[in-house]
């Protein structure tokens, strides 16, 4: 398991309609060792600190493995690292092997899975396909946050150690599968116990699973 890219940016204006919309989301690979501090790596920014950025949300990974997969989905041969929006393009991970609460050394910095992403309407015009943030979440390939336990420095090349699995042994196709409606309360109960999910999405869980119990009396 290793870094392939790391990738950051700044907040600025892409096309949206007859007009524009700032947004991080646009990331470049960068060369050399980047700090990686509580909520963010060095020279990278988000655009709207409502929604993202944060401890919970302070790293993005995304495996090089499913850009094959996008590239035949959407007919493109232009997907380089970064295109996602990840600040970390990995080999060797994926939404199934990888839990909530791992903790991986990356570089010097120690970092532990917090939650799935699920993409917005930026996302859509950063692919230039404004239906895209359906099949990317249902594909389950969602890539994943991560907060800082230590900071550090990364880089390309870097190998990624797993020090540590989540405990509760969810998955993050797991968690992803939970987000549409038929999900049964002992799951979503499951998910809601998980200590290192991030809080809004142990809450969510948690409300699903008592309006489901509800309805069922």
């Amino acid at each position: 398991m290793r870094v392939l890219s790391v990738n950051v940016g700044t907040p600025r204006e892409i096309p949206r309609g007859d007009g524009t919309v700032l947004t991080g989301i646009v990331k470049e690979p960068v060369s050399g060792r980047v700090a990686v501090g509580p909520t963010n790596l060095a020279g990278d920014a988000q655009a709207d600190l409502r929604v993202h950025g944060g401890p919970d949300k302070a790293v993005y990974a995304y495996p090089i493995e499913h850009y094959a997969h996008w590239g035949i989905a959407l007919g493109r041969d232009d997907l380089s690292p970064g295109r996602f929006g990840e600040n970390l393009t990995t080999e060797g991970l994926d939404e199934e092997s990888v839990h909530i609460g791992d903790r991986l050394r990356v570089g010097t910095a120690l970092l532990e899975v917090s939650q799935p992403r699920v993409p917005c309407f930026k996302l859509a015009l950063r692919m230039e396909d404004p239906a895209f943030a359906k099949p990317f979440l249902a594909s389950g390939r969602t890539g994943f946050y991560l907060r800082v336990v230590e900071p550090g420095e990364v880089a390309a090349g870097d190998a990624i150690a797993r020090e540590g699995r989540g405990e509760g042994a969810m998955s993050v196709r797991e968690v992803v599968g939970l987000l549409p409606d038929g999900a049964i309360a002992g799951a979503l109960d499951r998910a809601a116990a998980l200590p290192a999910l991030a809080i809004g999405w142990r809450e969510g869980f948690a409300n699903r699973a008592i309006a489901l119990r509800r309805r069922a009396r």
